[in-house]
């Protein structure tokens, strides 16, 4: 992976983090490299929802688009608050 796609995924990655913290009900407090540690690993189980519902042929692994992404960010972000920030 080259600088550029790794930059280009920090900042997708904290643009959809902020969504799902936006999307979230109540105030979350997490940091920049929370948010954009969020919004990557929603893509991944984003990508992984997807492809259980229409997976590719190849079998290789897709990349979720954004609504996709939101998703699994909002699954992870329910998961952080129930079960590891203590509440």
């Amino acid at each position: 992976m080259s600088f550029m796609g790794i930059v280009w995924m920090i900042i997708i990655g904290f643009v959809v983090g902020l969504l799902a913290r936006y999307f979230y009900p109540g105030a979350i407090n997490l940091g920049f490299w929370m948010t954009t540690a969020l919004g990557i690993g929603g893509s991944i189980v984003g990508g992984i929802i997807g492809g259980l519902f229409g997976g590719s042929s190849d079998g290789r692994f897709q990349p979720a688009g954004w609504i996709m992404s939101i998703v699994g960010a909002l699954i992870l972000l329910w998961a952080y608050l129930n079960f590891f920030a203590g509440k």
